[in-house]
């Protein structure tokens, strides 16, 4: 498995093209300042030293080598191991509202970023367990497919934000049907289903989906983040959202629902506030879940490969310096191509 540990230098082998193209650029402003001076046979005949083919091959050594300099600070890195690993552990899917209410702050810092964080810690907590993420607002997507990566994990979860669905809404039923369907097709393994949301459930069907995942073996938990009494929703420009009349919008977390849908899935409702209790709750729940034999691959250690890159710079630089602009006066009297 191929890697760079610091992909953000890639960009800037945008400055290959870039510098070849000044080049081409230059070489046909030089010609054309020559062909004032006169005839470029006879300019030609003025300079013998003068080589047309070895400015060109040092630009070319020199563009490689600066092409192979970037993909060295990108570090390359190569998967040395590959493990087929079996581990005792649950499978968990959970699904994050994104909605445009998961930004009221009745939950410091506010709903999402406190799921978000709940997420983290419980990321930190799994040992042999396997996990993916789902967001949804007015629909819903696999954000990362089930697995056992959990550096990963946390790197899709820092990206999680409203602006990753433009629609609108609160569709749980989706999201726990993605859920459903998220899952490996191993035996005898424990699968929960987390649904981390404020229950404005502006859908249906939420309930009819979570029977459906307890009919399959798997149960779904329900956090319910936010407050029952409303908060208003911030907006990116400093305010707060407004209805048509002019309303500041409240948006309360719907306990009801919430707990309908855990009911109905076969496990239960969690409210998250501002303490750790939710935290406390949910990692027992999943404790005294099924613990089944989980295979994974994991591609346990990688090797640095920038060393290779770094030596063949220093190589071309030397092939570059050694190389040139004029002919070489021992050699220029040789004559591979003669003509008969």
């Amino acid at each position: 498995m191929f890697r760079f540990e610091s992909p953000i230098y890639l960009y800037l082998l945008v400055l290959i093209p870039l510098l070849a193209l000044i080049r081409i650029v230059a070489v046909r402003r030089r010609r054309k300042m020559l062909r004032r001076f006169g005839d470029m046979a006879l300019l030609h005949q003025l300079m013998p030293d003068v080589s047309r083919f070895r400015p060109l091959v040092k630009f070319i050594l020199l563009l490689t080598a600066l092409a192979l300099l970037i993909i060295m600070l990108a570090r390359p890195q190569m998967g040395t191991k590959i493990s087929h690993e079996k581990r005792n552990g649950i499978e968990t899917m959970i699904a994050v509202d994104i909605s445009n209410s998961m930004r009221a702050e009745d939950v410091v810092p506010s709903r999402l970023d406190k799921s978000k964080m709940l997420v983290e810690n419980l990321v930190d907590n799994f040992t042999n367990d396997q996990l993916g993420l789902i967001v949804f607002a007015g629909n819903a997507f696999i954000q990362l497919p089930i697995t056992s990566d959990y550096v990963s994990a946390k790197m899709f979860l820092q990206n999680i934000d409203p602006s990753l669905i433009a629609t609108q809404g609160t569709n749980i039923a989706e999201a726990i049907r993605i859920a459903i369907n998220g899952f490996s097709q191993m035996d005898n393994v424990g699968r929960a289903i987390i649904v981390i949301t404020d229950g404005e459930d502006h859908e249906g069907g939420a309930v009819e989906m979570a029977r459906e995942a307890k009919r399959k073996g798997m149960r779904v938990f329900v956090l319910g983040v936010g407050s029952p009494k409303g908060s208003p929703i911030p907006t990116p420009d400093g305010g707060y959202m407004s209805d048509n009349t002019g309303q500041t919008v409240l948006s309360a977390l719907n306990e009801t629902m919430c707990k309908q849908i855990a009911e109905a899935g076969g496990g239960s409702y969690i409210h998250v506030d501002n303490t750790n209790v939710a935290q406390e709750k949910l990692n027992a729940e999943l404790a005294r879940m099924q613990k089944g034999e989980i295979q994974t691959t994991l591609y346990s250690e990688y090797d640095e490969q920038f060393q290779a890159f770094g030596i063949l710079v220093i190589l071309l630089l030397i092939l570059e310096i050694c190389i040139l602009e004029s002919k070489n006066p021992l050699l220029k009297n040789i004559k591979l191509f003669r003509k008969k």
